[in-house]
């Protein structure tokens, strides 16, 4: 009873999606079918659909929490989180228009596996190996992963040529409209549980349970591109 009154909600939170990991950077069918009945330049609903991607992938969310994890300075959590929207922007769009495509199943197992190595970071893992990672480079890194696999989802999609730069650039801005969103809230929850002594009892349970999360969508990745 002890360890649960130590460990917030927050490191639970992963749990609740188990159910659901294959959906990480998927297009729901209702948003797919809209999509592909879209013709011309549609701002907004582009805008919306990118910000709504945001709030529903989780494994973009378990990423940035253990990114900011013990960033306390907002100009600290400002940089690496630009480094991830520079690298996520360049593939998602270069992806999309430029036609360059990889398998679904091997990038969404990458992007598994960042979830994985952040938590592991935050927990100390490296440093007792010797290793030594730079940090912002393997951010920006998996950035460009985390980009990559929405790219690959929307490929799959038969979007209409008319307007898609335009398009793209939206849902792009809309995706880091809410990441920036869903970031506050993470920031705020963050800022909460520090003021207390069980932030730093729990952060090992909690970015264990990031790394349970990424291990599974790993393996649920890895999975699928065998059985396919």
């Amino acid at each position: 009873m002890k360890l649960i009154k130590t460990v917030p909600l927050l490191s639970i939170l992963p749990l609740l999606f188990f159910s659901s990991v294959g959906l990480a950077h998927g297009v729901s069918s209702d948003d797919a079918a809209f999509l592909e009945t879209v013709t011309g330049f549609s701002f907004f609903p582009y805008l919306y659909l990118g910000a709504k991607h945001m709030f529903t992938g989780y494994d973009h969310l378990l990423f940035l929490a253990g990114v900011i994890f013990f960033l306390y300075r907002m100009k600290d959590v400002a940089l690496y989180v630009s480094l991830f929207a520079i690298g996520h922007s360049l593939t998602l769009l270069l992806g999309v228009l430029g036609g360059i495509r990889a398998d679904a199943y091997i990038v969404d197992a990458i992007i598994g596996l960042s979830v994985v190595y952040k938590g592991f970071e935050n927990i100390g893992g490296f440093k007792r190996l010797g290793i030594h990672i730079n940090t912002k480079a393997a951010v920006f890194l998996f950035g460009l992963a985390h980009g990559f696999g929405l790219s690959t989802k929307l490929q799959d999609l038969a979007l209409t040529q008319e307007g898609l730069i335009p398009n793209m650039i939206s849902f792009n801005i809309g995706v880091e409209l809410g990441q920036l969103a869903a970031l506050a809230f993470i920031l705020l929850a963050f800022q909460f549980w520090r003021q207390h002594e069980s932030f730093m009892k729990g952060a090992v349970a909690t970015n264990l349970v990031i790394m349970t999360a990424g291990f599974m969508l790993f393996g649920y990745q890895l999975t699928g591109y065998f059985t396919a």
